[in-house]
């Protein structure tokens, strides 16, 4: 349930018809517009008199959310959410940029190819300590080394690191260290996992599930938010269809919807999308004119070397291109709205 507050409401009426909510059993959201306020309601909305609701001057009108996800739900929240990381910021307008490699193999990779991405424009670094693998066999990342390694990174670079957490056993060290907690494919229905990045400061990426349904993705955002951490960003990366020939099928579709169903900002992942790093460019552009609010990706200085996914990373200097036409493109969309 939302209610749409009367334009000027008086903080003394809104208090009162609070108090009445909380007595009902809901827990109130608040939601400040630049013209209107909402409160969103979370809980027994049925106990709720909608007439006696009504009765409050300061209320304009009520409306049901039939949506089983209410925090993310934009009715909640109608402006976009901007999430903020020490000087950058994914949504509320412009492009952000998540680069860098699969995984940290060593330091001389890790440092060179965050000075890289940050000099073609890229805003955060993205790098796998922790690396959930398909095969018990393949590289499982460096882990608390690469976490180290990481750090040393940022410190170079000032870029804000985004990492993949795979267990709450690394929960505590992934807050001290990681500006950006990512929730990868295979875990985004895991929900004490969910849960318990629910109950922290820091901002998550939550990547979609190979077979999840935008619903399901909606769903699993609403746990994390459930547990009172609002900082959600929203990653598509290609779902498992039929087709074989690339590695996944990268939805855009997704991001119009989610866009027109919730606040949050998506972010598109190219390279898992595609798997072959010759698709990422034209995707990437492809995501900034369906409104992405931002870009993850891979690139290592030499795939072919790579421990993870070399495949479907770019080589600096193709990056680097890459962001030119990016920052053109999107001034040009901006500039259309």
């Amino acid at each position: 349930m939302v209610i749409v507050l009367t334009p000027g409401a008086k903080e003394e009426e809104v208090a009162v018809l609070r108090e009445v909510l909380q007595e009902a059993g809901c827990e109130v959201w608040p939601t400040k517009g630049a013209f209107q306020d909402i409160l969103g309601l979370v809980g027994e909305t049925h106990k709720v008199d909608r007439e006696q609701v009504m009765s409050f001057r300061c209320v304009e009108k009520v409306l049901a959310v039939q949506d089983p996800y209410k925090k993310a739900n934009r009715l909640f929240h109608p402006l976009d959410t901007a999430i903020r990381v020490g000087n950058s910021r994914i949504g509320g307008g412009g492009l952000a940029v998540i680069a860098g490699p699969c995984s940290v193999e060593s330091e001389e990779q890790i440092v060179g190819i965050a000075k890289q991405v940050q000099a073609s424009g890229a805003t955060f670094l993205r790098g796998g300590a922790y690396k959930p693998r398909s095969s018990p066999y393949s590289f499982q990342g460096m882990q608390e080394e690469g976490l180290e390694l990481l750090k040393l990174a940022r410190k170079a670079t000032g870029l804000p690191i985004v990492s993949e957490l795979v267990s709450t056993d690394q929960l505590d060290r992934f807050v001290d260290d990681v500006d950006v907690i990512q929730i990868g494919t295979r875990n985004m229905q895991n929900y004490e996992l969910l849960k318990a990045v629910g109950e922290v400061n820091k901002p998550v990426l939550l990547k979609r599930g190979l077979s999840s349904t935008i619903e399901e993705w909606l769903m699993s955002a609403e746990y994390i938010m459930a547990g009172g951490n609002e900082q959600v960003i929203l990653c598509e990366r290609g779902i498992r269809t039929f087709e074989t020939y690339t590695r996944n099928t990268l939805d855009l579709s997704a991001v119009l919807a989610v866009k027109h169903l919730s606040h949050l900002p998506v972010v598109v992942d190219p390279s898992h999308a595609a798997g072959m790093w010759w698709m990422v460019e034209a995707l990437s552009k492809a995501a900034v004119a369906v409104g992405a609010d931002g870009l993850m990706i891979e690139v290592h200085n030499e795939p072919e070397r790579a421990r993870c996914d070399g495949a479907q990373s770019l080589k600096p200097e193709r990056f680097d291109r890459l962001m030119g036409q990016l920052q053109r493109l999107s001034a040009l969309e901006e500039s259309a709205m």
